[in-house]
């Protein structure tokens, strides 16, 4: 299995909070894609083609993060519209053997993140 290269985030950790950290570098892997592993649920890898690339789209271009469905300020949930449907997208951390969750996703030489993109009605 191909281990993703680590995202790389600019800070400075004297002023930057772990929760700080944590959202930055999810916010750098939604926007890119890289540095981790993006899975379709099987409503959404069943949709055409143009619907998917739209639905990628709007994972990576999401801004409408609120309290309500970002309570620890990570930015690891969203939900969006897509063509009448509501669908979800979701970065779970995960430690670098992929068995159990990151000891510390603000660290990202210990953590894979990996966005999964499904339909509401599969959650």
């Amino acid at each position: 299995m191909n281990r993703p290269t680590p995202i790389s985030v600019e800070a400075d950790h004297a002023s930057t909070t772990r929760t700080d950290q944590v959202r930055a570098l999810n916010d750098a892997f939604r926007r890119s894609f890289a540095g981790g592993h993006v899975m379709l649920s099987r409503g959404v890898a069943t949709l055409p083609e143009e619907r998917r690339r739209e639905a990628e789209a709007a994972v990576q271009s999401f801004a409408a993060f609120s309290v309500a469905d970002d309570p620890y300020g990570e930015h690891d949930f969203g939900a969006f519209d897509l063509a009448g449907q509501r669908c979800f997208w979701k970065i779970d951390t995960y430690d670098r053997a992929m068995v159990g969750h990151s000891p510390d996703p603000a660290n990202p030489a210990v953590t894979v993140r990996i966005l999964t993109i499904m339909l509401a009605q599969e959650y």
